[in-house]
């Protein structure tokens, strides 16, 4: 079988892919991935096989992610979704995608949600198609069903409906994110490797572990990198050692920190996990899904997007502890949380102190262990088509 995946640009929406196609690979499948130009890096350091898009305009992108921090959680979450995926990004993968599906003949398409050019090319082709969930469905069905569906209609009446009823394919549990979607399938993908050591970075010191992260997509911005400062500055004067990655944006060089800090731009997240006691994250679907897979309890400091919705159902399950609702603009959700940073101390020393919080998190990722393998789900995929 030929599977062609499609991912828009960034890693948050590239990563949950890989281990799928990792899956179909290992089972004898061709895979063909298209993405943005911006992904070439990863696509050939994880040896994909590849067709690189275009980018959406680069004046238009300057000015759609100028104006994102400034606006209100409901504008921006228009402005990103119905403008820049579901029109920009939409318009300039839209292309390669249909050139690649009549040049390859692929028998299916698996796209991330925001990945609507493959969506449309499978709808007028009539391609069996599935959807792989970057955050909650019913964060995602919300966006399909209200944000996006005047761009996609356009295209093709019922097309909204149509993306809708192809099968769901999500991380998240049952218990933390019921689905809308008619086709849900739950799956895991945690044993794709066992995790290596990280760096002898603190000889000596073996005190609880603290993984910093914003993950690729905050840290583009001047408060993402000025929070990720301000959250490290506040608790590197704490007896724990801490890890930080910055993204490609932020520098190693742009941090100032005390002995039992070790800067990287990036790590891969399950080495970090496998070793830490905490995870702060903004409550970016891949890095808190990463963290409860692995059982790891996590301090949410929500900015953007879904975000909020993931930090709210974290906190509620009992594995971690929100600082700063998220309900605001970008900028004014990172001065909020810059006012609050004293409460990421505190919620660090909560968490170490109380056994709660792990075995909370230990719960959840019991049941995320529950779900169907990566093989079971390609054999389920497979025998549809």
């Amino acid at each position: 079988m030929r599977v062609l995946f499609s991912s828009t640009a960034g890693q948050g929406h590239l990563q949950p892919l890989i281990p799928l196609i990792r899956a179909f690979e290992s089972q004898g499948h061709e895979v063909l991935t298209v993405a943005p130009l911006s992904l070439a890096e990863t696509l050939n350091a994880e040896a994909i096989n590849f067709r690189l898009s275009e980018e959406p305009p680069r004046p238009e992108s300057d000015r759609l992610w100028a104006l994102f921090p400034t606006l209100a959680r409901p504008e921006a979450s228009q402005l990103v979704e119905r403008e820049w995926f579901a029109r920009l990004c939409l318009n300039a993968m839209l292309p390669t995608v249909q050139n690649a599906v009549d040049e390859w003949s692929p028998d299916l398409i698996i796209r991330e949600t925001c990945a609507y050019a493959a969506a449309v090319v499978a709808d007028r082709l009539s391609l069996r198609h599935a959807q792989v969930g970057i955050s909650t469905a019913t964060a995602q069905a919300s966006v399909l069903l209200e944000l996006v569906t005047p761009e996609l209609e356009e295209l093709s009446i019922g097309l909204t409906r149509r993306i809708f009823e192809s099968p769901y394919l999500t991380k998240f549990p049952v218990s933390l994110d019921p689905s809308p979607y008619p086709t849900t399938i739950r799956y895991r993908d945690i044993e794709k490797r066992d995790p290596h050591p990280l760096g002898n970075w603190w000889p000596g010191n073996d005190s609880p572990l603290v993984y910093l992260t914003f993950g690729t997509m905050a840290t583009r911005t001047e408060n993402g990198q000025e929070l990720l400062r301000g959250v490290l500055a506040s608790i590197q004067v704490l007896d724990i050692r801490i890890l930080v990655t910055t993204g490609s944006k932020t520098g190693p060089e742009h941090l100032d920190v005390a002995q039992n800090v070790h800067v990287e731009s990036w790590v891969a997240q399950e080495d970090a996990f496998a070793e830490a006691s905490i995870v702060i994250c903004h409550g970016g679907s891949g890095t808190t899904m990463g963290a409860l897979a692995a059982g790891v309890p996590l301090i949410l400091l929500p900015l953007f997007a879904d975000q909020p919705t993931n930090a709210a159902l974290v906190q509620k399950a009992g594995a971690g502890i929100v600082v700063g609702d998220g309900g605001e603009s970008a900028d004014s959700n990172s001065k909020n949380v810059e006012k609050q940073m004293a409460l990421v101390g505190g919620a660090i020393d909560q968490i170490l102190t109380n056994p709660k919080f792990r075995d909370a998190a230990n719960s959840l990722a019991h049941e995320i262990r529950g779900a169907d393998s990566l093989t079971s789900l390609v054999n389920r995929i497979v025998a549809t088509v």
